[in-house]
């Protein structure tokens, strides 16, 4: 695997940052100190902080794409697969907890600052949303399962917002196994006997 450029460093970096600390608190000397790079170097390959987002975004669709191509590897059923992103809770419950959704987060920030990147942020909801459907379609939901995956992606977002807010991860434990028992509820009658 090849080496990664300061510019992905940088946009690496960057995530992280806009993830703990948001994209309006996150500076361009917070970004390059963690890099350990000098601001003119950092300016040689970002000259605006949207430039910056705009790489962030395009890291986040990226590495959300390849997780979704792992689960729909992993998984042998729609059910298996949707139990993957219903997981995903548990194993980011750590970072969930002290920080929220880093999609969720990232969304609503930019929504408040009425930036115009945010429907290129929202592309990652639309990533999960429309794997979702495909999934319950796979599951024989028909013409449910738009609104089943509409209705499993708030919830896993509830779970990170409240999560967050009162700072229990035992919190996501206890609804990530109502999800599970939700989902095999949504089994066709076909499907489940």
């Amino acid at each position: 695997m090849p080496q990664p450029t300061t510019k992905d460093r940088i946009a690496e970096a960057a995530d992280q940052l806009f993830y703990e600390r948001g994209f309006e608190a996150a500076s361009f000397a917070d970004i390059a100190a963690a890099v350990g790079i000098s601001r003119g170097n950092f300016y040689y390959h970002f000259k605006t902080k949207d430039e910056i987002l705009e790489a962030v975004i395009r890291r986040r669709l990226a590495n959300t794409r390849a997780m979704l191509q792992d689960w729909q590897a992993q998984g042998a059923s729609p059910v298996e697969r949707i139990t993957c992103f219903i997981r995903i809770l548990i194993a980011n419950q750590a970072k969930i907890t002290l920080y929220g959704c880093p999609v969720g987060t990232l969304v609503a920030e930019l929504g408040k600052l009425d930036h115009g990147a945010q429907g290129q942020a929202n592309a990652i909801f639309s990533l999960f949303r429309d794997w979702l459907c495909r999934q319950f379609q796979e599951l024989g939901c028909g013409t449910r399962s738009e609104t089943l995956a509409m209705h499993l992606l708030a919830r896993s977002q509830g779970v990170a917002s409240l999560a967050q807010a009162f700072k229990d991860p035992e919190f996501i434990n206890s609804e990530v196994e109502q999800m599970q028992d939700w989902l095999a509820e949504q089994m066709p009658a076909a499907a489940s006997g």
